[in-house]
């Protein structure tokens, strides 16, 4: 069956023959003007053809076609199968099953059977993981996750008489665009969607290591923190103890607390003894209240390296702070320690592990992994602007560390009109240019951030740590300081000074393009030794240097460095690399031809394109985005140089489909709402398929041309209306 349809209304459409009939009537006396010419006849028939046309579309007509449907029509059954409805929250003839094992449970019984009069049922599954042989007679993509839209969206694409659609899930969708999208389009085709919400809508008390994020390497006799995160779904606090594990070997334990129905993030200290490449694994014992006993760990890999960290300490006197630091990094055995000392009408120190002059190229600056910047400036005697803006770019550029450590001269101050100023974490005191002195002893109090943070870690137990801060001798003189510059965490303030922004900031860091920042506001860190010797003091310089150089030893080897960023990424995280290369000299490589290639787990090859960064540090840029998990192998090379590294790259995989978790309903109901369906409980199963059994057939297809929209009329009208005109001309009328 088929009609026109119009757009207008009826005086338009009579507005519109008489249009016509006008086009007609002033052709006619327009060829009984012209002698009754055949040319003349011709181009007025094809005027008027024109108008007719013209006159026509702005009616906007539409050539509608009915296509009555012949084959029965269609329900489709989609049930979930993704690792969530593992969940055993279901209550079954008095006994407590699986989600999954409820559905099995109906399909035996093939509840869809009323269905089966008058329509043809479709009966499938969606979100399967790999290892589960689902028959799928909908053809749905199997992906670990789930992917409600897409399952939708299949659906609606393969089905060309689709009556309704029920859902058997407990709607957690977790990859893919929001369902709601596709459901506006179920709504445009008067197609519902009927859901049955299977689990319940608490959460199963439980406890859960959800995530562990361990760093890719660590240092052989350095300890290492493992910051994890367990969730707790227990209506109670519970005391427990967490363990480090390399098979059945305990490396380290720590007890916790942990909050009741609350996340809990913390760090576990581990000291290996030995170098090289561990599978680790954290876990915790099982609750008797636990639902789920199974989720009460979870493996991690890391490596174990030796490294050398280079490091340059420059001051302009030998005061008490930098002697004391010069003294525990030179006995360091993990630290290639060289010092600088700019002696005020005296010249450079000199001595073992002193230079001369301060290193100020680039090939000569680039080996340094931290450097030490005290009470020294920009100026005659001290640091050039050169000299600053080399040290900006190793920042910046290569991802070295910084350290700002301001003595009484007040040198610092002539930073800030340097280079060096954007790195600064914190905005100086110009009108206390030597600082602020008190007569009573002052201490650092860590702020929020830098309770739990590396670098102010004495004691793996927060509250241990934060009494040995406060007991920690204090300082009778710091910085000038205003405020912290935005960006910038502080971990550390004056205990007595505050201003208009609150305590004057002391120990403040910051990232500075690929580098690290860190200012530390007081000179009397040496005090720390008092009684103790080193346990303090040198600790935390320690982990100050490897904090910073952590990220320029990810991958190396001669000539060539690896970085990248995040150190642990999950599949669907954009991978920022960095290769620092550098030729047979020890210069940076400037515009040579640098090559990188990456194979994932399957053995799938990929080019890397590797892009130089300016600056002249030989530094080069790329990125990937993993689609599947396990260790990526890369390889950068620089063949006109003899340069080559091989690295793996570990992609964790991200464990979508968790169990425990309460089902989505307000997903699933406002899915129904939109479509006209209906979201019910598992015990209104049969209710939904009497509902379903006496929805109406689906409307005959309409399939409607605008004519009025469709290019090739509007050229046809254009065409006619060139060669009337054109041949006007031809003909020699006016």
């Amino acid at each position: 069956m088929s009609h026109w349809s119009f757009a207008a209304s009826l005086m338009v459409i009579l507005a519109g023959i008489g249009v016509v009939a006008l086009a007609a009537w002033l052709g006619w006396g327009n060829w009984q003007r012209n002698g009754r010419r055949g040319k003349v006849a011709l181009l007025e028939v094809i005027r008027f053809v024109a108008v007719a046309m013209l006159t026509f579309t702005l009616l906007r007509p539409e050539f509608v076609r009915r296509i009555q449907r012949t084959e029965p029509p269609q329900v489709a059954i989609l049930r979930d199968a993704s690792g969530s409805m593992q969940t055993r929250d279901v209550v079954s003839t008095n006994n407590i099953i699986t989600r999954t094992a409820w559905i099995d449970s109906q399909n035996k019984r093939a509840f869809w059977k009323p269905l089966e009069t008058g329509s043809e049922v479709l009966v499938g599954a969606f979100a399967a993981p790999p290892d589960l042989t689902v028959t799928n007679t909908l053809g749905q993509a199997r992906e670990i996750g789930t992917d409600l839209s897409g399952a939708l969206g299949s659906v609606l694409k393969q089905q060309r008489n689709l009556k309704a659609v029920l859902l058997l899930t407990d709607g957690d969708w977790n990859l893919g665009p929001s369902p709601i999208g596709i459901a506006t389009r179920y709504r445009d085709q008067g197609i519902p969607i009927y859901n049955v919400v299977t689990g319940r809508d608490e959460t199963i008390p439980d406890l859960a290591m959800e995530e562990i994020a361990a760093p890719a390497y660590g240092l052989f006799g350095e300890q290492i923190a493992i910051p994890y995160t367990v969730q707790s779904h227990l209506p109670r606090d519970v005391a427990t103890e967490v363990r480090l594990m390399h098979g059945t070997e305990q490396l380290a334990a720590r007890k916790i607390s942990l909050p009741a129905n609350s996340r809990f993030r913390d760090s576990i200290m581990w000291y290996p003894r030995e170098v090289g490449e561990f599978d680790l694994r954290l876990e915790f014992p099982v609750e008797p209240d636990e639902g789920l006993r199974d989720n009460n760990s979870a493996a991690f890999h890391i490596a174990v390296r030796v490294v050398k960290l280079t490091v340059l300490v420059v001051d302009s006197q030998p005061r008490w702070e930098y002697r004391f630091l010069r003294n525990a990094l030179a006995r360091d055995p993990g630290v290639d320690l060289s010092c600088m000392l700019f002696h005020p009408n005296i010249g450079t120190g000199g001595g073992r592990d002193y230079l001369s002059t301060f290193p100020g190229s680039r090939e000569m600056l680039s080996r340094y992994d931290v450097i030490f910047l005290g009470d020294v400036g920009v100026g005659r005697g001290q640091l050039s602007a050169k000299d600053a803006e080399l040290i900006k770019g190793l920042v910046e550029q290569q991802g070295s560390g910084l350290v700002f450590m301001p003595g009484r001269r007040g040198n610092h101050l002539s930073l800030m009109n340097s280079a060096l100023k954007e790195l600064m974490p914190v905005v100086l005191d110009d009108a206390k240019p030597t600082g602020v002195g008190l007569q009573n002893e002052s201490v650092l109090t860590l702020s929020n951030r830098g309770r739990g943070h590396l670098l102010t870690r004495f004691d793996a137990d927060e509250m241990v740590n934060e009494q040995i801060w406060k007991m920690l001798p204090g300082f009778y003189w710091s910085t000038g300081v205003t405020k912290s510059r935005p960006g910038s965490e502080v971990l550390a303030v004056h205990s007595e000074l505050r201003n208009q922004w609150g305590r004057i900031p002391l120990l403040a860091i910051r990232s500075a393009g690929r580098g690290k920042v860190l200012f530390m506001g007081t000179d009397s860190a040496w005090r720390w030794r008092r009684g103790v010797e080193d346990k303090f003091h040198y600790r935390f310089w320690s982990q100050v240097a490897r904090w910073m150089a952590h990220k320029r030893h990810l991958a190396e080897r001669e000539g060539i460095r690896l970085s990248y960023t995040p150190e642990t990424p999950k599949v669907g995280d954009r991978v920022f690399m960095q290769a620092t290369v550098l030729d047979e000299a020890g210069f940076p490589l400037e515009n040579g031809e640098v090559n990188g290639a990456i194979v994932s787990p399957t053995g799938r090859g990929e080019q890397l394109e590797l892009t130089e960064v300016g600056g002249g540090w030989g530094v080069y840029s790329a990125e990937f985005l993993p689609q599947e998990g396990g260790p990526f192998e890369i390889t950068i090379s620089a063949p006109e140089h003899d340069r080559e590294l091989i690295t793996k790259l570990i992609v964790t995989l991200p464990k979508r489909e968790k169990l425990g978790r309460p089902v989505n309903r307000p997903v699933l109901a406002e899915i129904a709402s939109i479509t006209g369906g209906e979201s019910v409980n598992t015990g209104d199963l049969d209710e939904i398929i009497k509902k379903i059994s006496v929805l109406p057939e689906p409307r005959p297809v309409e399939i409607r041309t605008r004519l009025w929209s469709n290019p090739w009329w509007g050229s046809a009208i254009l065409l006619l209306l060139l060669v009337y005109w054109t041949g006007r001309k031809l003909v020699g009328l006016v």
